[in-house]
């Protein structure tokens, strides 16, 4: 499938979440009727015991760029720390991301995006993306990456270009698959990491 028809895909999923896919006002998906459980059921674990635990589980961090689309002006970029490989032939990756993102929309209507993989000392970086309604890309040094000229921050260890794939539904959050078309490590500089509420590095 080429740009367009993956645009044309992403465009009739937003149409059928009730998203807008014109310029303007993004509104965020609306939380999904998807549950583990029944409604007269009680939950196996309470969010305050499953963030917790998980949190146990040490990530990278990144933070996921995208292109203006048609009509829009600038580039859309978040902080996500949900980011993993998911397969080598074809080259794919994968992220998730909130339903209730107003960013998404954006990277949706575009079609594309980076994956700019945080180093040690880019905390701040990271912080300047996590805020919601702010203007993330102000004082920020970027170029357009090679195939789809999503924002590819500059410094960053490596960056991942690529084309949206798939969308799932995965509860309260969506799975978005990528088809990789260009990618790059720019040297030896040590992962920035999330680790119970807060960021890491790797020990010398």
């Amino acid at each position: 499938m080429g740009h367009a028809g993956m645009a044309a895909t992403v465009v009739r999923y937003l149409r059928s979440a009730g998203s807008p896919t014109s310029a303007g006002h993004v509104d965020a998906l609306p939380r999904p009727d998807l549950r583990a459980v029944g409604e007269d059921e009680r939950a196996p674990v309470s969010p305050a015991e499953f963030r917790a635990v998980l949190g146990n589980f040490a990530s990278g961090v990144t933070v996921v760029t995208a292109p203006p689309a048609e009509g829009e002006e600038g580039p859309a970029g978040f902080a996500c720390q949900s980011f993993a490989s998911l397969s080598l032939d074809p080259p794919l990756v994968t992220f998730m991301v909130a339903r209730t993102s107003t960013t998404w929309p954006r990277i949706a209507r575009a079609g594309v995006f980076c994956v700019n993989i945080l180093g040690a000392e880019q905390d701040q970086l990271c912080r300047a993306f996590a805020v919601s309604g702010a203007d993330k890309f102000a004082g920020v040094s970027h170029r357009p990456a090679p195939a789809t000229g999503s924002p590819q921050l500059d410094d960053v260890p490596a960056w991942i270009d690529c084309r949206i794939h798939a969308v799932h539904t995965g509860g309260d959050h969506l799975i978005v698959v990528g088809r990789v078309e260009a990618m790059g490590a720019a040297g030896e500089a040590g992962p920035l990491l999330f680790h119970k509420g807060r960021f890491a590095r790797l020990a010398d």
